[in-house]
């Protein structure tokens, strides 16, 4: 027979690892928040973290700062890639040098197509948006994104 202090603690062990674990999980989907700072800033902030395999991704990049950015191609700086930095997709674009203003954003939505025109597979992206400049004025922002089946 078990002591009844040790169930006890067995009981209360289990019920405070349920807890933490939901809390934690609530903590890593959470979307990023807006916040507008005063000098160049970058924010890249999809509609939710966990999509499902073939479910649209729409990525909003916008200039958090106080100060016009520049980009290197109409695409503003936006590429996904694996979590180990290898290209996955990018969108096609022109390569001109793109401008986005304080408080301006430009939408861009994702269909888990591959550049190869393969289907992305299920695991965790970053999207990644970089802006053009000087070393001191360029800027390079990620989020990460779950696809799950």
């Amino acid at each position: 027979m078990i002591p009844k202090g040790a169930a006890i603690f067995f009981m209360v062990g289990l019920v405070a690892a349920g807890l933490l674990g939901y809390y934690l999980s609530q903590i890593a989907n959470q979307v990023p928040t807006l916040v507008y700072e005063n000098g160049p800033s970058l924010t890249i902030i999809p509609d939710k973290i966990n999509y499902h395999l073939g479910e649209l991704v729409n990525i909003r990049i916008i200039n958090s700062g106080t100060m016009p950015l520049t980009f290197s191609d109409a695409s503003y700086g936006l590429k996904i890639t694996r979590l180990d930095g290898i290209l996955v997709y990018s969108p096609l674009s022109a390569q001109v040098i793109s401008k986005l203003d304080p408080k301006e954003e430009k939408t861009f939505v994702w269909d888990q197509t591959k550049s190869d025109g393969g289907k992305a597979y299920q695991g965790r992206y970053k999207i990644v948006s970089s802006t053009t400049g000087d070393v001191s004025a360029s800027l390079t922002k990620s989020v990460t994104i779950n696809l799950l089946k």
